[in-house]
């Protein structure tokens, strides 16, 4: 995650500069599809969904689409990345789409400015390439940023009772380790016990298309 001094603010990209900051993630475009149908199975028709780490952008906009009676709030620690997501937001011109905020889940306090509390938190493909205290910061906003009874989904490879699922996984569990030896593939139990901590409980588990899964996980009520 970013060492740079954390100062959020929201960036905003006329329509004429869209074109050249607004970034294409290939596994993004294939996984949207799949994680919708998801969510389209647990989400509530209105709300307030907060995305960490929304990267290209490609994510918010289409959930935005998808669901217009829930306003999204797009996030990301890095700068390149909030001018890709601001790029779709000004293509999209959804006016449930906000422009992104700087945050950054593995930085103390970090919730404080998110900007209030959320019926859903979207964390996408995150929690493999940051370092394990980015998935203990997430835990800990999402408990003090959902409403009871809110949602948590996560998305992405893990580990079952220590084990990969799939050769593949753990190929490339390897090669993230390599790239930074604070990375690598979670294991479930381990990000349930994180959540379970902050009073949020796994509700569900879906396989996903590319040996991935969907967490779904809900904040006691009360």
């Amino acid at each position: 995650m970013s060492d740079e001094p954390h100062s959020p603010y929201r960036v905003v990209v006329s329509e004429e500069t869209a074109g050249a900051l607004k970034h294409h993630a290939p596994a993004a475009a294939r996984n949207t599809g799949p994680i919708l149908d998801v969510l389209r199975e647990i989400l509530p028709t209105t709300g307030r969904a907060l995305e960490i780490a929304s990267g290209t952008g490609q994510h918010c906009a289409a959930f935005a689409g998808a669901f217009p009676g829930i306003e999204w709030q797009p996030s990301d620690q890095d700068a390149a990345a909030r001018a890709s997501i601001a790029a779709w937001v000004a293509e999209t011109g959804q006016e449930n789409l906000l422009p992104p905020l700087d945050l950054d889940a593995s930085l103390s306090g970090w919730f404080g400015d998110a900007g209030g509390e959320f019926d859903l938190i979207v964390c996408i493909n995150m929690i493999h390439i940051s370092p394990w205290a980015a998935c203990m910061g997430l835990m800990e906003g999402a408990g003090a940023l959902l409403r009871p009874g809110g949602l948590l989904y996560l998305y992405g490879p893990y580990m079952e009772n220590g084990a990969h699922t799939a050769p593949s996984n753990a190929a490339f569990d390897e090669s993230l380790r390599r790239r930074n030896p604070a990375w690598g593939i979670r294991d479930m139990g381990a990000v349930e016990a994180a959540a379970s901590a902050r009073g949020i409980l796994l509700e569900g588990k879906v396989a996903m298309p590319a040996n991935n899964f969907s967490l779904i996980f809900r904040k006691e009520a009360g």
